[in-house]
């Protein structure tokens, strides 16, 4: 959640997914176990026109990869939802199809979308009842529709938006207002005011009772396919069901406009920065800057972890982090990052998020020579720019040891404002670059 830094309120740690896809639901408080079957449906087909993108908005990319893949993984990486219908415009069906298949999501069905909202709902649902063989999806008990370009959705809220459509037929979120409502004459003055306190603002994701929701659309007249953007009306309207409406968490908000992907780049930015592993060996030496940097890294929100480099290839050090500071003394140890990268390869562990790893370069000789320092670490380049193509982000830092305690201690200062920019703003450009600290 938010860090003492700010109020922004994040997203669940992509550190924890790891953890999330085990099924296990112990990290909850009160959960209440899901004993029928869940759905999501995703809604894709917008135009994205308040963007002032030509790309509409949903797949509108940020840290190389589209803005619907981090919403369909919010999803997917909870054990307990079994399918995602996603639902996008005849023009985009191929583009939707390569997201799939190059983020390896799992649980998808890509539909062909209508040419408004609820025709394009409609068509999700209607892709449980298809019966053909080699794409029939096991109607959900429970069917969660969310908006495609909401991409902060966590499980606990879930959760109850789930049991609640169980236990009520409907549910959906909602969240107070932030402006007042006002009614304006026809020829622009104020008519009058409401009270927003009375009132809220009604939220994504909703959940239904998929046979409820389905015969509301059944039902449907014209006007509201056409006009209608309410779910929760629909089913209150045609089948007398009246929805638990929840609070919501400050998470639900809509990309909408453009600087809206700019915050989003930016949460996940700062949410992927809150956790790094040094690498180190079992020189004195490394081990000691190893833990400076674990120290001063702490001092700005950062959780560091030391391992040493025979466990550097570990699966569970690997799969919890995505930023990795490999600690050398004189030697240039090249062949260790090779190792890595070939490691995070191996495990698909850069699909969703990049991964940073940096190489610090500690230099204990008495007279270090930087053209025999360059030379060793000449290879760093070429390096990175194969892992770049890998969505490893690979930087060099260059450090001289100095006798000096206070000196000593500004170096190490400076290594982490450096470390911590680097693995914040994870700037594609600077990759291969050899930084001096």
């Amino acid at each position: 959640m938010g860090t003492k830094r700010d109020n922004i309120v994040r997203p669940i740690n992509p550190a924890s997914f790891h953890a999330v896809e085990t099924g296990s639901r112990e990290h909850i408080p009160g959960c209440l176990s899901i004993d029928f079957s869940v759905a999501v449906v995703l809604p894709a087909g917008g135009s994205g026109e308040r963007t002032g993108l030509s790309t509409p908005k949903q797949f509108c990319t940020f840290l190389n990869r589209p803005l619907i893949s981090y919403t369909i993984q919010a999803f997917e990486r909870i054990a307990w939802i079994e399918n995602i219908v996603v639902v996008v415009a005849k023009n985009s069906i191929d583009l939707m199809v390569k997201v799939v298949q190059q983020f390896g999501h799992k649980k998808v069905k890509v539909v062909l979308g209508g040419s408004t909202r609820h025709r394009s709902i409609f068509n999700g649902l209607k892709a449980f009842e298809e019966r053909e063989e080699d794409s029939a999806l096991k109607k959900p008990k429970v069917v969660i529709i969310h908006d495609a370009v909401r991409p902060f959705v966590e499980e606990d809220f879930l959760l109850k938006i789930a049991i609640a459509a169980k236990q009520q037929g409907a549910s959906g979120a909602i969240r107070p207002l932030v402006s007042t409502v006002i009614a304006t004459t026809s020829e622009g003055y104020l008519d009058h005011s409401l009270e927003r306190a009375k009132y809220r603002a009604s939220e994504m994701p909703q959940g239904f009772l998929y046979d409820t929701i389905y015969q509301a659309y059944v039902q449907c007249s014209e006007a509201d396919f056409e006009f209608g953007t309410e779910c929760l009306h629909l089913v209150l309207q045609y089948c007398g069901t009246n929805a638990r409406l929840i609070e919501g968490p400050h998470t639900l908000w809509k990309v909408t406009y453009k600087q809206d992907l700019f915050a989003a780049e930016s949460i996940i930015k700062e949410t992927l920065a809150q956790t790094a592993c040094v690498v180190t060996g079992l020189c004195e030496e490394s081990t000691r800057l190893a833990g400076a940097l674990q120290k001063t890294l702490g001092t700005q929100d950062m959780h560091v972890e030391i391992v040493p480099t025979k466990l550097r290839s570990s699966s569970t050090f690997i799969s919890t982090n995505w930023n990795f500071i490999h600690v050398t003394v004189n030697s240039a140890c090249l062949a260790d990052l090779e190792e890595l990268v070939k490691t995070f390869e191996e495990t698909a562990h850069s699909v969703l998020y990049s991964v940073v790893l940096i190489l610090v370069h500690l230099d204990v000789s008495e007279q270090p020579s930087a053209s025999e320092t360059m030379a060793a670490l000449g290879g760093i380049r070429n390096l990175a720019a194969e892992a770049k193509r890998r969505n490893i982000l690979l930087y060099g830092i260059l450090l001289n040891h100095v006798k000096d305690a206070e000196q000593w201690e500004e170096a190490v200062e400076n290594l982490s404002q450096i470390i911590a920019s680097l693995i914040k703003e994870r700037n594609p450009v600077l990759t291969g670059q050899l930084l001096w600290a």
